[in-house]
């Protein structure tokens, strides 16, 4: 029995075939639905995801941040930098380590949490699905980026060898 390799090849080149596109455009309306109830918070979303950060771990250093947001520094700084403007976070030099900078949510930053809540909680209404299946959905999504970072680091894929 043969397979009709070109009907998969073809079904292979269509954009509603691509699951890069599926992701792109799945992430694109997400962000976007954050954006709309984190502006009027004065936030953008990568500013968010940095106080998400803080929130979970306290005073955190700039390495950890860029470790946890899969950001270089070169991106990290000014974000930060914007966020210490208005008085959301504090940025200091560890008097032990000068080298290691230090980033504490401050009592502005921290009044966020609540308004952020709400804009989390309305954002999941948007996508239409339960608790039980956004977490599934995001450990799956969260494996697939682990194993491609892998496959990226190490230069070995998955399939059949």
């Amino acid at each position: 029995m043969s397979t009709d390799t070109s009907a998969t090849s073809a079904a292979c080149t269509t954009l509603d075939a691509q699951l890069c596109f599926a992701l792109h455009d799945a992430s694109r309306a997400i962000a976007a639905s954050y954006r709309r109830g984190l502006a009027p918070l004065g936030l953008t979303y990568s500013q968010y995801v940095v106080l998400l950060v803080l929130w979970e771990h306290g005073p955190t250093t700039m390495g950890r941040l860029c470790r946890e947001l899969h950001l270089d520094s070169g991106t990290l700084s000014p974000l930060l930098q914007r966020l210490e403007e208005r008085g959301r976070v504090l940025r200091r030099r560890r008097p032990e380590d000068e080298r290691t900078v230090e980033v504490t949510c401050t009592a502005e930053g921290e009044a966020l949490r609540e308004p952020v809540m709400a804009v989390q909680r309305r954002v999941q209404a948007d996508t239409g699905l339960e608790i039980g299946d956004l977490s599934r959905l995001r450990a799956e999504l969260q494996a697939l980026a682990d194993r491609l970072r892998t496959a990226d680091e190490t230069g070995v894929t998955g399939g059949d060898e």
